[in-house]
């Protein structure tokens, strides 16, 4: 077996994973060559299980046409090194199920094996191989060591695939893939040449971002709801970096839930291939848990100051960032009248402090307009404080998409 070493803080196979994208220059009178941009990519945490001997048959939901897949690896969270024995991907027919004739083995720097390092990810060579927007394609990994603590996506909200023991990776039916989840492990990626697209949008978050309460595998995410209005002649790819429980401020103690916004921000929205855009709603879980800096209680102050981090951070990549405003929660554990006034003073600022290179009110897309500290009833998927499917398109319909050029 042909085995590629990766040491931490590596990517290899082409431009790494956080190139620019490229872009016409008329005064030349030409373009570059076509972009790759991030078709789909979720933010990856710690915290998983353990694997040995297994295949894994996960679905990535592609939010643009392209060309030329690349996969996405990760060991950025773990802390031991990942060998992968094996990885393909193919087109979906159902579940687990590829669709025949579809299959593609993957393949790093020409081998088919990979070890990564801790903290270290993989992009592989470019697969010979189309998927249009909205659609799907399996990509199974093998494990064939034992393995610890596992880098994934908790929150998945699809259905994820574990075979019973050894290398199920070319196979087309689903009939070893005996048990379901609803996460990801190691697969942080996928990107494609895709000529029409015209970048990178980055949507980061929480777990309203991340789909909370959405139907597993009907991808009505608002990310998701945004990249069908974005499809067209000249689209833009969408990818949802959104982690449920994750602060802007502080890491959360439940270790899957993430490190602090500004911490993973440079790697998981300005890292991602062909990036142009960030939108930004975060900030809830710091004020549903009075978590200020240093164990301090949060004031306004603290989340502005945190989100001037972000635009510099944005700003200095020579990003645009447009900031969403905080949605209610009046009803859910998070609220109190202190925690009310602490996210009307944030929204004030968003909406009007010119910080933010364009802003999104998300809040009044989706307020009571009888009680506008509530969610509208018709956008509550039962907690108060994350939209249903109808609340996430209302909110991907918030966006002006002007903003995005």
């Amino acid at each position: 077996m042909l085995v590629a070493l990766i040491a931490a803080g590596a990517v290899v196979a082409g431009l790494p994973a956080g190139a620019p994208l490229a872009a016409a220059h008329p005064a030349h009178g030409r373009a570059t060559a076509p972009a790759r941009v991030a078709a789909w990519s979720p933010s990856m945490t710690i915290g998983g299980p353990d694997f040995d001997d297994e295949t894994i048959r996960m679905v990535a939901h592609s939010s643009v046409s392209g060309t030329s897949l690349r996969i996405h690896l990760s060991n950025l969270r773990g802390t031991t090194p990942l060998t992968i024995g094996a990885v393909s991907v193919a087109a979906q027919a159902d579940r687990a199920t590829a669709v025949p004739g579809s299959r593609h083995a993957v393949t790093f720097s020409n081998h088919r094996s990979v070890t990564l390092a801790a903290g270290a990810e993989a992009v592989s060579d470019p697969v010979a191989m189309s998927v249009a927007a909205d659609h799907n394609v399996l990509v199974s990994v093998y494990l064939p060591e034992a393995t610890s603590s596992a880098t994934w996506h908790s929150d998945a909200f699809d259905t994820s695939y574990l075979s019973t023991p050894g290398d199920h990776t070319a196979e087309t039916g689903d009939g070893n893939y005996t048990t379901a989840t609803t996460s990801w492990y190691y697969l942080s990626g996928l990107d494609v040449i895709s000529p029409g697209a015209r970048g990178t949008v980055v949507a980061f978050g929480d777990s309203i971002t991340d789909g909370y309460n959405t139907p597993a595998g009907a991808y009505h995410r608002w990310p998701d709801d945004l990249a069908r209005r974005l499809s067209g002649p000249h689209p833009m790819s969408v990818v949802d970096a959104g982690i449920g429980g994750n602060r802007v401020l502080t890491d959360v103690p439940n270790i899957w839930q993430g490190i602090s916004a500004t911490k993973r921000f440079a790697h998981d929205a300005l890292g991602q291939p062909g990036v142009r855009y960030v939108i930004l709603m975060e900030g809830i879980n710091d004020i549903g848990n009075n978590a200020g800096p240093d164990g301090a209680p949060l004031t306004a102050q603290d989340l502005i100051d945190g989100y001037r981090n972000l635009i510099g951070q944005a700003h200095a990549a020579g990003v645009r960032i447009i900031g969403g405003t905080l949605l209610p929660d009046k009803g859910n554990g998070y609220y109190s009248d202190s925690a009310e006034a602490l996210r009307q003073a944030v929204n004030t600022w968003i909406r009007t402090s010119g910080a933010f290179d364009g802003t999104v009110d998300f809040e009044k897309a989706v307020a009571d307009p009888a009680d506008p500290a509530a969610l509208d009833p018709r956008f509550d998927s039962g907690d108060h404080l994350h939209p249903n499917e109808a609340g996430m398109q209302a909110l991907a319909d918030a966006v002006d998409l002007s903003l995005l050029p």
